[in-house]
């Protein structure tokens, strides 16, 4: 299936895009993969599980995807895709990476680390039947080298949340439980407040300088979406293309079935009921002095996204 339409989602972590990308793998023709950026290190060298709970190379899912995209992973170098991710996806990058066409020095490194990523989503579509692939990635690195490979293929969901949310969220303390004895991170990465602060920076503007080279976007702010979850995921799933009916409730509830991702937030994991609400825990938990620096180093920016 040649003619599937990827939507990325992108932004920062633990701004609720986990929890947007499952619903939008729950929609009839969509098939969500989970964040696609980490397969290549904790799946394919680690081991990790598939989002169904298998192990990655026991799952029947990832195993034909592997054969039709690539004959197979054995066939795979994930070290070599690593190498040329380390060459080309960088947020250093992205400033040259925005121009019309890349530079020479990256051109040739970019053309092959996309062409694995191509191979990829084209074998999910075809594999899953659906004409949407949805990869969670966030990294807008990862964005815009698709971008050269998609043009307007590619649709940006852009997910911001409230950077003080942001910060306490990353300040907190919590195992993957998909880690293997041999994963590097046992947890969750953990950033500082001021890190926080700045990686929100660099990430949404990012994501708002592809939109201004024509990259179909749509922006979501977390707080609207948790305010009114079925008005709001209407109008991502319209987005993606879908028309018609939402697994949303009126109410915020939706019923989530297992999910072949491949990484990403713990919640990758969980199926059944969830319901969707706003999540203000930030305001008690996100120590003062945090708030205050966090709020001073996003001022010059935090207004372009309505904070």
């Amino acid at each position: 299936m040649s003619d599937f339409h990827l939507v990325f989602v992108g932004g920062i972590g633990r701004s609720g895009s986990t929890l947007i990308e499952r619903l939008l793998g729950e929609l009839p023709g969509v098939c969500s993969v989970g964040e696609v950026v980490h397969m290549w290190q904790r799946a394919l060298i680690d081991g990790e599980p598939c989002g169904c709970g298998a192990p990655f190379r026991e799952c029947a899912f990832w195993g034909e995807v592997g054969a039709v995209a690539f004959g197979g992973w054995d066939r795979v170098d994930p070290r070599a895709v690593l190498a040329l991710k380390s060459a080309v996806d960088r947020t250093r990058h992205v400033p040259r990476l925005l121009a019309a066409r890349p530079p020479k020095a990256l051109a040739d490194p970019l053309a092959r680390y996309t062409g694995y990523y191509d191979a990829l989503y084209s074998a999910i579509a075809r594999v899953s039947g659906c004409r949407v692939v949805v990869d969670a990635s966030k990294h807008a690195s990862l964005a815009v080298c698709l971008r050269h490979r998609y043009g307007e293929r590619l649709r940006v969901l852009h997910v911001v949340r409230d950077p003080r949310a942001v910060a306490h969220a990353w300040g907190k303390r919590v195992p993957r439980p998909d880690a293997t004895p041999t994963s590097p991170e046992q947890e969750m990465a953990r950033y500082s407040p001021g890190r926080a602060a700045v990686q929100w920076m660099a990430q949404n503007a990012a994501l708002a300088a592809l939109h201004r080279t024509g990259t179909p976007t749509r922006r979501v702010r977390y707080e609207d979406f948790a305010a009114d979850p079925a008005a709001e995921f209407r109008a991502i799933a319209a987005f993606a293309g879908h028309e018609g009916d939402t697994p949303v409730g009126a109410d915020g509830a939706v019923l989530l079935s297992a999910t072949h991702t491949v990484s990403g937030n713990p919640m990758r994991f969980r199926t059944g009921e969830v319901r969707v609400r706003p999540d203000l825990t930030w305001r008690e938990g996100l120590a003062p002095r945090s708030r205050a620096l966090v709020s001073a180093l996003t001022l010059p920016v935090r207004w372009r996204f309505g904070y």
